[in-house]
């Protein structure tokens, strides 16, 4: 169902996975996407991915961005730490399968990538991907997703 609403994308990246983020932030832009970026904006060694996408998962989770793209060298800090907010589910992403996957199944809305590990071609791929597919809702998605949502409560106590 298109509502012809402009999707909006939240992308975050450490240092290794700046310069990935900016070919990716431009390329959204160029094919009608508003990008709200959420850091690094500037190429800092050493930096925290932390700092950057922990605010980019909050903006997911309170639906301020309608997904969010995650980025540090390998993906994998980006997505532990995407996957620490309530509300996130957030998956390292690799192929395509998965690109979609991960949406129509489990209603995934951060995808991380591995900067220094996946070129700037697949992912763009990849991200397409993501952005394209849709959660299907089949009841058994959804109860596993309230089953998640009721551990995600338990945890808050």
């Amino acid at each position: 169902m298109d509502t012809g609403k402009i999707m909006r994308i939240g992308i975050a990246a450490d240092h290794g996975g700046f310069e990935l983020k900016v070919q990716l932030s431009a390329a959204l832009k160029v094919a009608g996407y508003e990008v709200e970026d959420f850091g690094a904006n500037k190429l800092v060694i050493g930096d925290d991915y932390p700092d950057f996408v922990v605010p980019l998962a909050r903006a997911v989770a309170s639906r301020e961005v309608d997904k969010g793209i995650a980025i540090c060298g390998s993906g994998v800090g980006a997505c532990i730490a995407s996957n620490k907010v309530p509300g996130v589910r957030a998956a390292l992403i690799t192929d395509f399968f998965s690109a979609h996957q991960g949406v129509e199944d489990d209603d995934m809305n951060v995808m991380c990538l591995g900067g220094q590990v996946t070129g700037y071609a697949l992912s763009w791929d990849l991200v397409q991907t993501f952005l394209n597919a849709h959660f299907t809702g089949a009841e058994r998605f959804s109860r596993r997703l309230a089953k998640m949502a009721a551990l995600e409560k338990e945890m808050k106590r």
